[in-house]
């Protein structure tokens, strides 16, 4: 039975300016560095993985991997991004610090059952900071929000108009 997330990995153009942007802005902490020489597979690497702790004792972390190939590219939110909670009090201070250091920031969207606001971290993923509001844990119960008979119905309408363009 999966318990929890450990962490979650991205890769990084440099650990250095990533960890001064997730210390010094959101204030996450570096809890740890592996430097990976060799793959699994026998290939020769210089690697840095680093891990960030959050609240809960999970990892947001990162692969410094300049012997690899990687397009970085400005995200879109719906593609790609990284949804961290806070409470209501941080959501508005990280809003107004994000603002004053000059960070692309946007928000405060208001979802129905969470709060949000947006920034860009130096490798162009987008972080999301998030507050529940109230109505979160009924939003979020599979018993009574219609989560699946919602999938399904998407499902259905996505074959229904395959069909049609056949």
């Amino acid at each position: 039975m999966i318990r929890k997330l450990h962490h979650s990995a991205y890769r990084c153009r440099d650990s250095e300016e990533t960890r001064r942007f997730y210390e010094d802005f959101p204030g996450l902490s570096l809890a740890g560095t592996l430097e990976i020489k060799e793959t699994k597979s026998g290939r020769k690497t210089g690697t840095l993985h680093t891990f960030y702790e959050l609240g809960d004792g999970s990892y947001l972390a990162f692969f410094e991997a300049p012997d690899m190939p990687f397009e970085f590219k400005q995200q879109h939110d719906y593609d790609l991004h990284i949804a961290l909670e806070v409470d209501e009090p941080a959501l508005h201070s990280m809003l107004a610090r994000g603002r004053d250091k000059g960070i692309d920031t946007r928000g405060i969207s208001d979802h129905g059952f969470i709060r949000s606001i947006y920034f860009r971290d130096p490798n162009g993923y987008v972080i999301e900071l998030t507050a529940k509001m109230p109505e979160h844990a009924r939003a979020m119960d599979p018993a009574t929000n219609g989560a699946r008979a919602k999938l399904d119905a998407w499902q259905a309408v996505k074959l229904r108009d395959a069909m049609a363009r056949t």
